[in-house]
């Protein structure tokens, strides 16, 4: 099979021929058709989060159809087609093993590259706004990157829950995009003061929430358009770590931070094929309409350096 490689920690990727692995004990082989791309392979490749060894194959979650089935697999057969989102690194290959507790059964309405731009994300915005907090209520909420891969699922899926959404973009190509995907009011936080926008919107009263996956550039910034007693979900760093963070900060308003896990709010399986069909729902519902663009497994390195510009607009796949 060919794999996505990374050989050191801050190198580049290429692709190599790899043996295809074969599945242990309650694992599963998928012969992968779609792969999400996400902000956190980017993150590791910045080196900005660190690998415990490499050669590492990065990708967080594809879809395909099941090859073979390691001893104890009763729940899945091979030529089911199956997706996962929460297994770690590995999905950067025409071939994966993964142990079938990760595994979700996407309805046949939904394509491939749908189910691989959107279960991820669609399992964030699911936590962001049902398991974090009860986004409801907020009734006012703040979605930093709101024409992102995350964004762009939270800031619709929050509309029809009937919250009042304010979104951010990086540029005023995206206003219009975010405001097609359920924002009230749209700020271009890189040439305008979002802090005192979003005063003006709340009437200085401020929001119950705030969605923060910009990190550096604006999680400070975040905090102050919180009303007493509001949170503050930071879930990613697309400009950086903040290091310097004052909790302190938080004591002016007894604000809340967070910093949430999706492996980790969805390690039961019970709690994993739940919120999955959830997501899978709304999409099936027209809830949830994400904006997926493919690249060729072989372009990646055009998929990732469109996405490091943050000039993309939702969800991008590569299709194998």
């Amino acid at each position: 099979m060919q794999a996505i490689v990374l050989n050191s920690a801050g190198g580049s990727l290429k692709i190599e021929k790899l043996e295809d692995p074969k599945p242990k004990k309650g694992e599963v082989l998928i012969r992968q058709t779609a792969i999400g791309v996400n902000f956190f392979d980017i993150c590791f490749l910045r080196n900005q989060y660190h690998l415990s060894k490499t050669p590492a194959i990065l990708g967080m979650e594809a879809c395909g159809i099941i090859e073979a089935v390691g001893e104890g697999v009763t729940s899945y057969k091979a030529g089911e087609r199956v997706a996962y989102a929460t297994g770690g690194i590995g999905a950067y290959a025409e071939k994966r093993v993964i142990d079938q507790r990760h595994l979700v059964l996407p309805p046949q309405e939904l394509t491939d590259v749908q189910v691989a731009g959107s279960l991820l994300k669609g399992l964030m915005a699911h936590t962001l706004l049902h398991r974090v907090y009860i986004s409801v209520r907020a009734k006012k909420i703040l979605v930093h990157a709101a024409a992102g891969g995350v964004g762009h699922l939270v800031c619709q899926w929050a509309k029809h829950l009937g919250l009042e959404v304010i979104g951010t973009v990086g540029s005023n190509d995206k206003i219009s995009f975010a405001k097609g995907n359920g924002c009230d009011h749209v700020i271009n936080y890189k040439d305008t003061n979002f802090v005192e926008e979003v005063a003006k919107i709340t009437n200085h009263e401020g929001v119950g929430l705030v969605y923060d996956s910009v990190g550096k550039d604006t999680l400070e910034k975040s905090l102050e358009c919180l009303w007493p007693m509001g949170m503050c979900v930071s879930f990613g760093e697309s400009s950086g770590n903040n290091e310097k963070l004052d909790l302190n900060r938080l004591l002016l308003n007894s604000l809340y931070l967070t910093r949430p896990t999706l492996s980790i709010y969805k390690s039961n399986r019970i709690e994993l094929t739940l919120s999955a069909n959830e997501v899978f729902a709304g999409l099936k519902d027209g809830i949830l309409k994400p904006k997926v663009t493919t690249y060729a497994f072989k372009d990646f390195a055009k998929a990732h350096k469109d996405l490091e510009s943050r000039k993309t607009m939702g969800s991008l796949v590569l299709t194998v």
